[in-house]
């Protein structure tokens, strides 16, 4: 698996000893369940009855769900929600390279997980150097009892880790490992002057996340810099999306009430395309459409239909796909125009050149975030603003 990471670029030279030294297996539970690549779905394995299977998972780089349901499931079969996981080995060590520790350095985790990534950070920086936060309780033990039986007296904090924790700081690098759409300002602020905030961020929009890296100003009121690649992360706790219902917004009778029009310049491809939700087409219309929420129906008979909630108020959107027909049609209601800015949200992404993750960035201070392309001085601005 070394050498594997080391050849696609995962795992690079200085972060190789803290993989042989530290291995991920030290940090899981007997009973665990392993995403399976090739079926998409999650398998229970109990080390102490299929230890060689346990093991074999233990050292690949499949993503392995450790706690489900905020720990209310109990037994082998999956649950209905992962809440604590241990993430592929490739994108643990991707992160860590975009962080860019140096000797000395102090580390605030957010989200302890398993306690592997905190115990690959005080293998590099010593365990003095490292606290990770860890809001559900259980999860936050099993770390401090993992990493205290490995022998890295890292410390622990049971808390919020949206509020950060003021009383170590300042931290010359804070990574988070969990989704965010709202950055906590108290992180730049508990951050040294040139530090760096490494946070996977996305929009309601869809599930699509980047990880920003971003550089803290000399005067600690502000962060900036690029994404560097797309993930896909559980999202912080206090952060979690309950979807609308869709009776809500659309009862009965809607349909025959909203205004309706044929779409010719969005096609289902470029809408819906592949990658389920997580390629740069969603996670750009999302900067450009704010405060929306989108889900595209599975296709049946040659036709799919695309949903659109407004979650400011109840604006709501539908185009329905149909393979025996060249357009599609559109059923628009309420203030906002939804389509309508989808439409115009993917015109401007084509216009820009169909920009990649690389070329967005994000710059958060006490007012908030602020997306840009290229640079922070071109700030990319929802649909119909100035």
């Amino acid at each position: 698996m070394g050498r594997l990471l080391l050849e696609d670029g995962s795992l690079t030279p200085d972060w190789a000893p803290a993989f042989d030294a530290v291995p991920r297996a030290a940090f899981l539970p007997d009973l665990m369940w392993p995403h399976d690549m090739a079926t998409g779905r999650n398998v229970a394995v109990d080390k102490r009855q299929a230890p060689e299977r346990w093991q074999e998972y233990a050292d690949s780089n499949d993503p392995i769900v450790t706690q489900w349901d905020d720990g209310r499931h109990d037994g082998p079969e999956p649950g209905k929600s992962f809440s604590s996981s241990s993430s592929m080995p490739s994108l643990v060590f991707s992160m860590l390279a975009d962080l860019g520790v140096q000797p000395g350095q102090r580390v605030l985790e957010i989200g302890s997980g398993t306690g592997w990534n905190a115990a690959l950070l005080a293998h590099r920086l010593g365990a003095a150097n490292v606290v990770t936060v860890e809001v559900d309780g259980a999860v936050a033990a099993q770390a401090q009892e993992s990493l205290d039986r490995f022998g890295l007296a890292v410390e622990v904090v049971r808390g919020d880790g949206f509020l950060g924790y003021a009383k170590r700081a300042p931290y010359d690098r804070i990574i988070a490992t969990c989704g965010l759409r709202k950055v906590p300002f108290a992180w730049v602020e508990q951050s040294a002057p040139g530090g760096v905030i490494l946070v996977p961020w996305g929009t309601y929009y869809g599930p699509g996340e980047a990880t920003a890296r971003l550089v803290v100003a000399e005067d600690c009121q502000s962060a900036s810099g690029p994404f560097t690649r797309p993930v896909a992360f559980m999202r912080m706790r206090s952060q979690r999306f309950v979807w609308p219902r869709h009776d809500e917004y659309v009862p009965a009778g809607a349909m025959d009430a909203a205004d309706v029009s044929y779409a010719s310049s969005l096609t289902e491809e470029e809408l819906c395309g592949g990658a389920g939700g997580f390629g740069v087409v969603p996670f750009a219309l999302g900067l450009r459409v704010p405060e929306v929420a989108h889900t595209a129906d599975r296709k049946r008979d040659g036709k799919r239909a695309v949903w659109f909630y407004g979650l400011s108020d109840r604006s709501w959107a539908v185009i329905v796909f149909r393979d025996d027909q060249e357009q599609a049609k559109v059923y628009q209601s309420g203030p906002r125009r939804l389509w309508d800015e989808v439409e115009a949200a993917h015109r401007w992404w084509v216009d820009q050149g169909r920009p990649g993750f690389d070329r967005f960035g994000l710059t958060v201070d006490q007012d908030g975030e602020r997306p840009w392309l290229d640079s922070p001085g071109n700030p990319v601005r929802a649909t119909g603003s100035p």
